[in-house]
């Protein structure tokens, strides 16, 4: 048989590739159309997905448990309450730079929800999460957080909006789907997660708000790459577009490795450009974490990091609070952190990456999102801070309504795990591209403490190379 449109795909066939897991996506991908043409035909031959209820009682007694998964079948078990909802999106599997701290994020951000009196609707599908538990959300759905599920428990469910700023990278790139189909995002609007996305934008911003940064090109070729490391001058620091955990990304030091990893971006990533930034060599890099709510921010952290810029974040240790940059270079992160808050229009998270070279800031990127730190800073300081963004995001409150006290006596340093050991043929070498699959606490009462002293001894060695 030969389809050349969606509509020539008889009733029973195209059921049967829905049953046994073909994607809208696939199917136009192998009829050369739009995912939206075969889409508009699968719900005009009312081929829907339907809810089952997960039997956590193993058949011993009726369940009760709202933990659901989708088949085509005939019947609908997920019956939609007439409550007001509130969809939260996880990250899905666990993996090197999307990983368990979202999860944390998550869970409180379902709290938060239900605290305020709406139905709270998670959407993940990594088992090992305690998002996933099915006592957390009021309603759970395990499902991939990929558009085409998602857009069936929105039409079933019909939310209020959706929360996509906890859910790491994934959640957020689903962020355009939703503004075109007039799907609400509670929190921070698509406009200002798209500028905070794109590398052109994002940098004209900067220098509208003179807030220094490291020159930059964007290349849609190999030959438009080199005019810009040229001019940037090298090294640069190579990456694609609209990944996670620095996927991709290289520091190069000449025409031939950037050649050769430009043209592997474009075999692997086609659809997306390469961004390149100037490399600040030797600089020390800082982030902060925050919460902004349209008239305050809340700076809920600064943590300075062991490693130099070019390490990527999520590998670095990082300090709680900073402990070696001079307060002019702590002002002006909190000054440039304020002036992107309100010319982002932030509802909710804000984490900003810094490099800070002879006491000079410059601004490497800003995340309209929860970070991997956030969870880190809200154990350290014992304040519920993902509780308190959600409900900035909600609008149903401000910074001003909570009573933030941080506790935390001496410093906390973020010290990440890695797995080298279940994969020993990895290089273990680390740069701008994420290895690490976790992190843990080290508290520390004064910088006189060995293993802060042993970091700071690696930290000096590898600014002084």
């Amino acid at each position: 048989m030969r389809f050349n449109v969606a509509e020539d795909i008889p009733l029973d066939f195209f059921r049967e590739l829905k049953s046994v897991g073909y994607s809208d996506v696939q199917i136009a991908w192998v009829l050369r159309i739009k995912e939206e043409e075969v889409t508009a035909q699968r719900k005009k031959l009312g081929i829907t997905r339907t809810y089952k209820m997960v039997d956590t009682c193993a058949a011993e007694f009726e369940a009760k448990t709202p933990y659901f998964y989708s088949t085509f079948d005939s019947e609908n078990e997920s019956i939609p309450s007439e409550k007001k909802k509130i969809i939260v999106l996880g990250s899905g599997p666990n993996r090197i730079g999307q990983g368990i701290e979202f999860d944390y994020c998550c869970v409180h951000g379902l709290l938060a929800i239900k605290e305020a009196g709406y139905e709270a609707i998670m959407i993940n599908c990594n088992p090992e999460t305690v998002s996933t538990d099915f006592d957390v959300a009021d309603k759970l759905y395990f499902e991939p957080i990929f558009w085409e599920h998602i857009e069936e428990i929105i039409d079933l469910e019909k939310p209020e909006g959706v929360i996509v700023q906890l859910g790491g990278q994934t959640a957020l790139k689903l962020a355009e789907k939703f503004h075109k189909k007039g799907i609400k995002i509670i929190g921070t609007d698509f406009n200002s997660l798209d500028l905070a996305e794109d590398r052109g934008r994002f940098s004209d911003l900067l220098k509208e708000l003179e807030i220094p940064y490291p020159e930059y090109g964007v290349a849609h070729d190999v030959d438009e790459a080199i005019e810009v490391a040229k001019r940037v001058g090298y090294p640069v620091l190579v990456r694609p577009s609209y990944v996670i955990g620095g996927q991709r990304m290289r520091i190069v030091i000449n025409d031939k490795e950037l050649e050769t990893h430009v043209l592997g971006i474009f075999k692997h990533l086609p659809d997306h450009k390469v961004l390149i930034d100037q490399f600040l060599d030797r600089a020390k890099e800082a982030e902060i974490d925050a919460i902004y709510d349209g008239d305050v921010l809340h700076i809920m952290g600064i943590m300075e990091h062991i490693e130099p810029a070019g390490i990527h974040s999520g590998d670095s240790s990082a300090v709680l609070p900073t402990y070696s940059l001079s307060p002019s270079a702590v002002g002006l992160m909190v000054e440039y952190a304020n002036k992107l808050a309100v010319a982002l229009n932030i509802k909710g998270l804000l984490n900003i990456q810094f490099a800070i070279k002879n006491d000079d800031v410059y601004v490497i990127e800003a995340n309209p999102r929860a970070s991997r730190t956030t969870p880190f800073i809200a154990k350290a300081y014992q304040v519920p801070y993902l509780k308190i963004a959600t409900k900035v995001m909600m609008g149903t409150h401000k910074i001003k309504d909570f009573d933030i006290v941080k506790n935390l006596t001496g410093y906390a340093i973020k010290v990440p795990v890695f797995s080298f050991d279940k994969f020993p043929n990895v290089d273990k070498n680390l740069g701008p591209e994420m290895k690490s699959t976790g992190e843990m606490i080290y508290y520390i009462k004064d910088l006189y403490d060995p293993y802060f002293r042993n970091l700071d001894s690696r930290r000096s060695m590898f600014l002084s190379r």
